[in-house]
């Protein structure tokens, strides 16, 4: 049931006098339950019960931990429709992505339970003392990760489940040690409390310390400025734009103690299409990246949002197969006003920069809040020399440049800021002609494909999802995937101590049975 109230731990509270209600954005009106903001006080007794929280939680153990992070999969699931209706009713998403993203989050959680189960992820490391090495004895010392403390989770406006409230942020943070204080998303803050209600079901049945989460309602930014400047709060997780991603960083970089933000933010994804590529399939990639640039709206944050092309009659073909095909779909609802506002502004302000060219735009009547789609397109120098045609349209636009050569490509490739993907279209033995273009793509992106399209991010401990600045605030860690639990994380090292003392991942008898380095060979 949605009460409108924050999550302080197991107590739910409204002490505040700021409201605020979710938006459904296909009926155009306001949703009917009203959210309390949290108060400044409500915010200091979150954050110093996790961090009560944490000296319990930081030694629990790797098989409990798991069976508190299948617990959540288990009252997610539990929810059943409620939780599908009310994502539906404030996102205007259909209810197949609903239910998708929803198994895409228990798939998550279960995914940690079983990395703690088994327990080698703390990447344990011996060297044996050697007491009689000359000229002077060599410590014992063992090394492993372990928890930060209390981190604070921003819940995403364009995945309401998977990166949001109990999503990949929070069940890493969970796994490593860590608790957690969830800022939700006011765009979905019924959602958000449905599921924060699930996780402390969760922690209750699995005797988790109270204050182990908390979700706090916010309408606007001084919530998260007080969490993040909190000294309480050890380091920080969002998904978002670079404006507020940034605002994030540069505030826990000011702390007298400062904190890591990871901060998945923006990227235009940049998809090269090669000239046997364009010549043998156009008609057929034309089709397949219409549909990608459409998919949900365009409100991925992997939508190919820059095609790379070089000039020819075939690229030319390709440009207007393109539009012909992108403006036969229909168009789709964006999350909220707000959103679909910024789109429009956004792709104003790229086609109204010089010798930019609309390909096509969708032009029939929309019902309110559906984006018209759109495909530009540019020569390859101008777009060199006018950086506001590189800035993400968030939406269902993509700009094709026309390059007159592989020199100019790679200069392109060159300029652009980091990205989370960038994609290589090519026919046979075609890629090998162009390794300095492929190289000057990987530059700038943390994951590179191949004849695909970016749209989709599979969660498996393989994939990298951040990438070069602005991309990620880190490109050396992932959002996605097992890996993603290094962010919440340090290394620690024990010299010298008392066996019996030590952690059981440490100790000699190696009673966790985890795979472990010892004197430089994994044993």
């Amino acid at each position: 049931m949605i009460t409108g109230k924050n999550y302080i731990g197991s107590t739910l509270s409204a002490e505040g006098t700021i409201t605020y209600k979710t938006f459904n954005p296909i009926t155009n009106t306001e949703n009917q339950h009203t959210f309390y903001e949290a108060t400044e006080a409500e915010i200091d007794t979150a954050v110093l019960l996790a961090a009560k929280a944490f000296t319990e939680f930081r030694f629990v153990s790797g098989q409990r931990k798991a069976a508190f992070l299948n617990a959540i999969a288990d009252e997610i699931l539990a929810l059943d429709d409620e939780l599908i209706q009310t994502y539906c009713s404030e996102t205007g998403l259909p209810e197949g992505r609903a239910k998708g993203e929803r198994g895409r989050t228990v798939f998550q959680l279960r995914s940690f339970a079983e990395l703690v189960a088994e327990g080698s992820w703390v990447e344990a490391t011996i060297d044996y003392g050697i007491p009689d090495r000359e000229p002077a004895p060599k410590p014992d010392l063992r090394k492993m990760n372990i928890p930060l403390g209390p981190i604070v989770v921003f819940g995403a406006s364009n995945f309401p489940l998977a990166y949001s409230t109990a999503g990949g942020d929070t069940a890493a943070a969970l796994a490593a040690g860590c608790p957690v204080i969830v800022k939700s998303h006011p765009m979905h803050a019924g959602t958000g409390e449905l599921v924060a209600s699930a996780i402390v079901k969760a922690a209750e049945k699995t005797g988790m310390p109270n204050g182990v989460f908390s979700n706090l309602n916010s309408s606007g930014i001084e919530v998260g400025v007080q969490l993040v400047k909190h000294p309480e709060v050890k380091a920080v997780g969002f998904t978002g734009s670079i404006r507020g991603g940034r605002a994030l960083l540069d505030l826990a970089a000011q702390r007298p103690e400062p904190i890591p933000v990871f901060a998945e933010m923006g990227s235009i994804n940049p998809v090269v299409i090669l000239p046997q590529a364009i010549s043998d399939r156009g008609a057929e990639l034309a089709k397949t990246y219409a549909g990608s640039i459409t998919l949900g709206t365009g409100q991925f944050c992997t939508n190919p949002g820059l095609i790379l092309g070089l000039k020819s009659e075939e690229l030319t073909n390709f440009i207007k197969q393109l539009g012909t095909e992108i403006s036969s779909l229909q168009p789709s609802v964006m999350l909220h006003p707000n959103i679909h506002q910024a789109y429009e502004s956004n792709k104003k302000n790229a086609t109204q920069q010089e010798a930019v060219q609309i390909v096509s735009s969708y032009e029939n009547e929309i019902k309110t809040n559906y984006a018209r789609q759109m495909v530009v397109t540019v020569e390859g120098e101008t777009f060199l020399q006018n950086p506001k045609l590189h800035q993400e349209v968030f939406g269902p636009f993509s700009m094709v440049v026309q390059c007159d050569n592989a020199e100019q490509l790679e200069r392109i490739i060159a300029s652009l800021e980091g990205q989370l993907t960038g994609t290589m279209i090519a026919g046979d033995s075609e890629l090998e002609n162009f390794a300095d273009v492929v190289n000057a793509l990987q530059n700038r992106v943390g994951r590179i494909i191949f004849n695909g399209v970016p749209t989709g991010v599979e969660v498996c401990p393989s994939m990298v999802h951040g990438g070069p600045y602005p991309a990620s605030t880190d490109s050396r860690f992932t959002a996605v995937g097992i890996h993603s639990i290094k962010r919440w994380v340090r290394p620690f090292s024990y010299q010298n101590w008392p066996n019996e003392l030590l952690p059981d991942e440490l100790k000699d008898s190696n009673p966790l049975g985890i795979q472990r380095t010892i004197n430089g060979k994994l044993a």
